[in-house]
């Protein structure tokens, strides 16, 4: 097993699988189709198609009830129409919040894109006047019970939303280049960010059998190197930060790279720069 140069191994090396992708059925900007051609010109060997599911406080970013089914319909038509060019896989991001609407899929990517306070959800992601207008009202101004909050929601994600990879796991850090907000090298933001990490590390999860040639076998789950941030200029590094990655590499946990990608022009963003790092 190819390793990082934090010590994790790696499920993706050689850059041709991305399982975090979206399209026009939930906040993405292109077509399956196109993706999936984009995808072959690029020499991905897997794509992985994981739109966002039916969730009543993100609407505006999700699948309706009815698109989450047109988007399964669609996405294994894809599967058959290149079967032999490229390898299609159905998967969906649940968020923590997301309700269960019974489909099967191949995987799924579980993910915190809202924190719950004084009965409101506050996004996390959406942009920074609406993070931090939440913070001011939800949470007196103070940025570390909000974000202590977010991390004590991505410890239980896994249970939650019983997902077979951790998605980006520190989008807390999304708006916060410059340690805008809070210092992302304080004592106590990394302890928060690692008891988080550490009671993920112990979950026992099992990958759904169809995605072991991809996944493995656990019992350690699977976090993505996820690069969205990166690709829309909000941060100069992936999810998860450099320490984090370390203690990864030192849980045995493996990692997988993934763009998160919502425009088929940055299907593999980053990639080529995270990629050598293998060792």
């Amino acid at each position: 097993m190819i390793r990082n140069a934090w010590g994790s191994p790696v499920l993706n090396p050689d850059g041709d699988i991305n399982l975090h992708t979206h399209t026009c059925y939930c906040d993405g900007k292109d077509d399956p189709e196109d993706m999936v051609r984009t995808a072959v010109e690029k020499g991905f060997r897997v794509l992985g198609f994981s739109g966002h599911g039916y969730c009543e406080v993100d609407i505006d970013c999700c699948m309706s009830e009815a698109g989450e089914r047109e988007y399964r319909d669609r996405i294994l038509a894809l599967r058959e129409k290149y079967r032999g060019k490229i390898d299609i896989r159905l998967g969906m991001e649940r968020d923590y919040y997301n309700e269960n609407t019974g489909y099967p899929y191949d995987y799924e990517i579980g993910s915190v894109h809202y924190v719950q306070a004084g009965g409101e959800y506050l996004a996390v992601d959406d942009t920074a006047d609406i993070a931090a207008d939440g913070v001011n009202r939800l949470f007196g101004g103070n940025w570390r019970a909000y974000v202590e909050c977010y991390y004590e929601t991505v410890a239980d994600v896994l249970r939650k939303t019983g997902a077979d990879i951790v998605g980006h796991f520190d989008l807390v850090t999304k708006f916060n280049e410059g340690n805008r907000w809070f210092d992302e090298d304080a004592d106590w933001y990394r302890a928060a960010a690692l008891h988080s990490l550490r009671k993920l590390a112990e979950t026992r999860v099992c990958p759904r059998s169809g995605m072991r040639d991809i996944l493995g076998a656990g019992p350690r789950p699977v976090f993505e190197v996820n690069t969205g941030g990166m690709a829309k200029k909000y941060r100069s590094r992936p999810y998860p930060a450099p320490f984090l990655l370390e203690a990864l590499g030192e849980l045995g946990c493996p990692v997988i790279y993934s763009s998160d990608c919502h425009d088929r022009t940055k299907l593999d963003f980053g990639f080529r720069e995270l990629l050598p790092l293998k060792r």
